[in-house]
């Protein structure tokens, strides 16, 4: 679905959003904003490209980013989360990952995890391995799937 079109769907269902972008630094927020008529769809954007904006504007754990790593579903969760208290949104969703160039054996470059929080559904997580294609790649790919999460998020609405 595209940008216009999400944007359409979520106007017809009364639903707002709220996005919690880490490595994309606000490319989501900027994809909705790019379509006339989002102002009614999209409350609010956090970019929290920091442990310590994560931990601010959102309310994510210490003991999650020491325990799991600000790469982790369960930071994308809280993010997500935290994204939903702190807006008047419906929806959230969140993206946490490494774009590159870099990463670890253990952390990869590539590795996206995603959060979605939305009143009245139950939250959900995934991790995408996108694979080192290069940071620009790495990074519209996860504004993309974003994208996705929220249209689905207002099908299951449906």
């Amino acid at each position: 679905m595209t940008p216009a079109g999400l944007v359409l769907k979520a106007i017809k269902a009364g639903v707002t959003f709220a996005t919690a972008e880490s490595c994309t630094g606000g490319m989501v927020a900027a994809a909705i904003t790019d379509i006339a008529g989002s102002s009614a769809v999209l409350d609010r954007g956090f970019v929290t490209y920091s442990n310590a904006a994560k931990q601010d504007m959102l309310g994510v754990r210490a003991a999650t980013l020491e325990t799991h790593g600000a790469v982790s579903e369960q930071v994308a969760l809280e993010m997500a989360q935290g994204a939903l208290i702190h807006s008047q949104a419906g929806v959230a969703v969140s993206i946490t990952g490494i774009a590159g160039p870099g990463g670890s054996d253990f952390k990869p470059e590539g590795r996206v995890c995603f959060g979605l929080a939305a009143h009245g559904q139950p939250p959900q997580t995934e991790t995408i391995e996108f694979g080192p294609l290069g940071r620009d790649k790495v990074r519209k790919s996860a504004r993309d799937h974003a994208l996705i999460l929220l249209e689905q998020s207002l099908s299951r609405r449906a």
